[in-house]
């Protein structure tokens, strides 16, 4: 992509912010609330580390 390829694609998806004065979103990134914060490999670990020293 050139330079003014990505202002052209800029403007256009910033300019519709321009005619919602006061409905905008604070940000454009999607945040996915379900997802956990530990993933499935450090998650077996904790239970592996947990089940491990309970012995």
């Amino acid at each position: 992509m050139t330079v003014e390829q990505r202002k052209k694609m800029a403007n256009e998806k910033h300019s519709r912010t321009l005619t919602q004065r006061g409905h905008v979103q604070k940000t454009t990134h999607v945040v996915n609330e379900e997802r956990s914060l530990a993933g499935p490999w450090l998650l077996a670990l904790f239970v592996f580390v947990v089940c491990g020293s309970g012995q």
